[in-house]
């Protein structure tokens, strides 16, 4: 059998001549990048020192990435790039315009290195090209995911304002419920009732449900699930403020209402928990009224 021929070695010693070249045209190149990108507007927010600092890391890293062909320090640089990026407000054009540019600057000085010869400016742009691509797709790639990780960080941030569990007294939470409901709102809820109801020691929660429009199966079945989670960290759970359209619903969903402490409003809540609890009301109008007879 006759051995296929391969270009293996060829291909080596291009990329080796490839590495070379940007190497030693590194402070022209990148340069010549810096003024694209400022022209551009992509540097928007960097100083001087951050400039000419993240210009030649980012140089380094991609001619680096062509000689090994290896892409984990750019990944990891991408990652860091992406969270300074984000924390600092840059915008998507910003990050993906300044490698696109990069790109194009590494892509011009092969052309003027072999433009008198055809083929071997075609092999250069068959390594180059590739490697080039990859690392546009590691930067994006990771400039989505902090992305995605900010906005996640702000929806729990979100979320977590919109179910404070308030502690009224010592061993009594309240947890007004304001809102749509959906599901992972009402497992959020219930986590954070659960952590306050072990951090408190609390014995008592007043649910308050004023501020919910409406309660679905999935919903009604969360929030007797919070009840019986609640029962066994130690704590009675008294549901109020449900609405006559939610009481119809959870009738009509066969809801079992044994399983839950109702009362009307919060205050009626609150009395019943300070009863559970074996606080007494006492009024202080006979000692002011005294008071102010012996003033007279």
């Amino acid at each position: 059998m006759k051995k296929e021929k391969t270009n293996a070695p060829k291909d080596d010693e291009l990329r080796r001549e490839l590495v070379e070249h940007f190497r030693e045209k590194r402070e022209l190149l990148r340069q010549q990048w810096v003024q694209q990108m400022t022209a551009k507007g992509l540097l928007a927010g960097l100083t001087q020192d951050e400039i000419e600092t993240e210009s030649i890391i980012i140089y380094d890293t991609c001619v680096t990435c062509l000689e090994t062909v290896e892409y984990e320090g750019a990944k990891t640089y991408a990652t860091r790039m992406a969270e300074r990026g984000v924390l600092r407000g840059m915008m998507t054009e910003q990050i993906i315009g300044g490698m696109l540019t990069l790109r194009d600057v590494y892509g011009r000085s092969l052309f003027e290195r072999y433009q008198h010869d055809i083929e071997r400016l075609s092999a250069a742009l068959d390594i180059y090209e590739p490697v080039a691509n990859k690392i546009l797709s590691i930067v994006a790639l990771a400039f989505v995911e902090e992305r995605e990780k900010t906005v996640r960080q702000q929806q729990e941030a979100i979320r977590e304002l919109s179910t404070p569990v308030l502690q009224v007294r010592d061993r009594l939470l309240i947890l007004p419920i304001i809102g749509v409901i959906d599901t992972h709102r009402a497992r959020q809820l219930t986590e954070q009732l659960l952590r306050a109801i072990r951090a408190k020691r609390a014995k008592v929660v007043v649910v308050d449900i004023t501020g919910v429009p409406a309660v679905d199966s999935k919903i009604a079945g969360h929030l007797v699930q919070t009840v019986d989670a609640s029962k066994l960290m130690g704590a009675t759970v008294v549901v109020t403020g449900i609405s006559p359209e939610i009481a119809q619903t959870l009738v009509t969903l066969g809801v079992d209402i044994a399983k839950m402490n109702t009362v009307g409003d919060l205050q009626g809540g609150i009395e019943v928990a300070d009863q559970l609890l074996g606080y007494k009301v006492i009024s202080a109008e006979p000692e002011t009224l005294n008071h102010q007879e012996k003033g007279k």
